[in-house]
């Protein structure tokens, strides 16, 4: 009996051996990194989209590997020539003009170091402008967008450094806001089934 006790113990340690084995180097790695560097953080500040109520987004932000490197440092909103264009936080308008041939405007977001950017827009407010949450501030230009239909490029800065405008956005200006549960009306309430007692 001894032998046999033995013997079970011994295939029980080989399994929780290999646990061991298996889980110790993960236990020891390093955390995996953030997705995004803790002092890169967007506040969710906005109020509106700056364009539409919801405008599919037809290029995504695209962060570049260094300062130079090839990347997409804003995001494509799609948006008819003429439609107009809001400040999607409160702020004051710090450029308001042309570059290379196309309309920008650049909005300082208040309380932050972060400036919002929208173009190719022809600018309905003068530089130095304090704007609110949603006004609008110019209208889309019909050309000078590196879209192939007309859109907005919305961008995002924190000094020199490009961010992800999106998350500017809250989650229910994103579509992501609570589950909610609906009203079940009409199903039949589930009858126990008696267990047999055998």
């Amino acid at each position: 009996m001894r032998s046999l006790v033995r013997h079970l113990s011994n295939w029980a340690l080989v399994p929780l051996l290999l646990t061991f084995g298996a889980l110790t180097p993960l236990a020891w790695a390093e955390p995996p990194p953030e997705a995004e560097p803790p002092g890169e953080r967007v506040p969710a500040l906005a109020r509106t989209w700056p364009v539409g109520t919801r405008p599919a987004v037809l290029r995504g932000w695209e962060p570049p590997a260094t300062v130079y490197a090839a990347g997409h440092r804003g995001v494509d909103l799609a948006a008819a020539p003429g439609a107009p264009v809001r400040a999607v936080a409160a702020g004051r308008v710090s450029y308001a003009g042309r570059v290379a041939g196309r309309g920008v405007l650049a909005v300082a977001l208040a309380g932050t170091s972060l400036r919002t950017t929208y173009e190719p827009v022809r600018a309905g407010v003068k530089t130095g402008a304090e704007v609110s949450a949603g006004e609008v501030v110019g209208t889309v230009e019909g050309t000078g967008s590196h879209c192939p239909g007309t859109c907005v490029h919305w961008g995002l800065l924190d000094g020199e450094s490009y961010l992800n405008p999106l998350g500017l956005l809250p989650p229910w200006l994103l579509g992501h806001g609570p589950s909610r549960l609906l009203p079940v009306l009409g199903v039949p309430v589930p009858v126990p089934v008696p267990v047999p007692s055998g």
